[in-house]
C-alpha cells in the first residue's frame, strides 16, 4: 500500500496510576488523530487511514521512556542489562473519512545479554539511544543489546505488523501480501506467534 510517514508531536508523559500497555494504547491514539487533523487540513479532506504507534518499555512495572542525555541512557541500560523486562506496542487506525478508530496493543518480553561498560560507553557515544524508549534498539547491530525475546519482533522495533493486519482485516481492508513471510523475510528471523495474531481477528 503506498504510504507518507508523518511525525506526530504529542505529550509522551505517562498519567497517574497508568499502565505501560495503557500508556501505549493511549498515546498511539493521541498521535492518530494529530496526523489525522494534519492531513485533513493539507489534502482537504480526503478519506485516508492513519496508521501510528508508540512504544514504552517497562521494567519491573515502571516506565523507561526516551533518555534525555547520556547519564540517563546510561542509567537505563545498566538497569536494563542481564534482566527481563516487556515491551508494550501501541498501534491506532484512524479512518479520517468516518472518524472510526481501532487501537491494539502487542506485547513484548525482552532478556537483555550481559554486555559490558564499555559496550554501553561506545553505545550511548553513538547517539542512537537517544530517541529510543527504554534507551536502545534492538536492530542495532553493533552494540545487540538483547540475548532473547519471547513474542513478536517486530513489537520492540516499535510497528507490529501482525497487528495492524488484522485490525485492517476487521475492517474489510485486505493487503495483497503476505505479511508474515514478508517480516520474516525482512528481519531474518522465524517468528512463532504471527499465527495466533492473526487467528485473533
Amino acid at each position: 500500500m503506498p504510504f507518507e510517514v508523518s511525525v506526530a508531536d504529542v505529550d509522551e508523559a505517562p498519567h497517574t496510576a497508568e499502565t505501560p500497555a495503557d500508556m501505549a494504547r493511549r498515546l498511539s491514539a493521541a498521535k492518530a488523530r494529530v496526523v489525522a487533523a494534519a492531513t485533513a487540513a493539507a489534502d482537504g479532506g480526503d478519506d485516508t487511514v492513519v496508521i501510528a504507534g508508540d512504544t514504552v518499555v517497562s521494567l519491573g512495572g515502571a516506565v523507561l521512556g526516551k533518555p534525555r542525555d547520556s547519564t540517563e541512557a546510561t542509567e537505563m541500560l545498566v538497569s536494563l542489562r542481564s534482566r527481563p523486562h516487556t515491551v508494550y506496542s501501541g498501534v491506532a487506525l484512524l479512518d479520517t473519512g468516518n472518524g472510526r478508530l481501532a487501537s491494539d496493543i502487542a506485547e513484548t518480553q525482552v532478556f537483555m545479554r550481559d554486555y559490558s561498560a564499555d559496550e554501553i560507553a561506545a553505545y550511548v557515544a553513538s547517539g542512537d539511544p537517544f530517541d529510543k524508549a527504554g534507551g536502545y534498539a534492538i536492530q542495532f547491530e553493533e552494540f545487540h543489546p538483547v540475548a532473547r525475546i519471547g513474542g513478536c519482533y517486530l513489537t520492540v522495533i516499535g510497528l507490529p505488523l501482525c497487528h495492524i493486519t488484522r485490525n485492517l482485516r476487521r475492517w474489510g481492508i485486505e493487503l495483497g501480501h503476505d505479511v508474515p513471510a514478508a517480516c520474516q523475510a525482512y528481519t531474518g528471523r522465524i517468528c512463532p506467534v504471527y499465527e495466533a495474531i492473526l487467528a485473533d481477528g
